[in-house]
């Protein structure tokens, strides 16, 4: 079975939103909620600023803090490592936005605390994730992190690879290139 992960290299990323927008299209979204975004922080100080682009989502963490505190299983892990929620379960209580150490989760039309699922129907037909698939920077790498072979695992043996707070103990199976 594979394990899924996310290679982001958001130093190719021009802050298009193509992957947000075929998201929200993709999952009809309500217009004020949206599954993945993009965060626009300046560095340094005039006249030698810096505007890094950082493509956000759900980090599908093996250590998930949302799993561990949902109380009804609404949020629940599955063997291919995607952290997956069934709408039918979920109380609304929110524990699940607060646990979220990466403001991933967001309240839908029922106020139920939805969350980027990776695309399952695109998987099971082989797809990639319309974020990936969208994008035309390349910025999005989605693969099998068990796989030795596969183009994800290639690409971040060439590059030196970090997660998003590491020191939280998540485990998130997105990797940003450095």
């Amino acid at each position: 079975m594979a394990r899924f992960g996310l290679l982001i290299d958001a130093r190719k990323c021009t802050g298009c939103h193509a992957c947000s927008i075929a998201c929200a299209e993709y999952n009809e979204l309500e217009e004020e909620v949206n599954y993945n975004r993009l965060e626009f922080v300046e560095k340094g100080s005039y006249p030698h600023v810096k505007m890094d682009i950082i493509p956000l989502q759900c980090m599908h963490c093996d250590n998930a803090p949302c799993v561990a505190v949902c109380s009804t299983q609404a949020t629940f892990k599955e063997e291919n490592g995607i952290v997956s929620f069934i709408a039918d379960k979920c109380t609304g209580c929110k524990a699940c936005m607060a646990a979220c150490p990466y403001d991933a989760r967001a309240l839908n039309e029922a106020r139920l605390a939805e969350k980027c699922r990776w695309c399952p129907e695109k998987l099971t037909q082989g797809e990639q994730p319309v974020c990936s698939s969208t994008c035309m920077n390349e910025v999005r790498l989605f693969g099998d992190l068990d796989d030795p072979n596969s183009e994800i695992n290639k690409k971040m043996a060439q590059h030196e690879v970090s997660q998003l707070l590491d020191s939280h103990g998540t485990k998130p199976r997105i990797y940003y290139i450095k």
